[in-house]
């Protein structure tokens, strides 16, 4: 199995000893669970729904890297802190997901995530 990390300056830096995203096997893209950290490393300040485009534009950001896009992903997991804002996460999750053929999708309610964020989010993609 071959096992290649993908680093991006564009994407929030990793906060611990784990890669932003690993490609194995030639074409599957698994990122980290990205939260809302600007490409800085800074928490980003607002509610759900700053928090949620910061997640997609570092998740962007590693899908560029690794030349695939959102119409290649084939799976999501996302953690929500707070389970009452599902519905305005997903407008904005749905904004991003637009193709005939959105992922499959797992949500969950979470006690607690890294600096307090409000939303994670993780995608497994095919690339080319």
């Amino acid at each position: 199995m071959s096992k290649n990390p993908i680093l991006t300056e564009k994407a929030a830096p990793p906060i611990g000893p784990y890669s932003q995203a690993i490609k194995a096997n030639g074409n599957f893209l698994f990122t980290s669970g990205q939260i809302p950290l600007d490409a800085a490393g800074q928490l980003v300040e607002g509610g759900i729904s700053e928090q949620t485009h910061a997640v997609f534009s570092n998740i962007k950001a590693i899908l560029d890297k690794a030349g695939a896009g959102f119409d290649d992903v084939i799976k999501t997991t996302v953690f929500l802190l707070d389970m009452n804002e599902f519905a305005a996460m997903n407008e904005i999750y749905k904004s991003y997901f637009n193709g005939p053929t959105p992922p499959a999708r797992s949500t969950i309610q979470v006690a607690r995530l890294p600096k307090d964020a409000r939303v994670e989010i993780e995608v497994i993609a095919l690339t080319p």
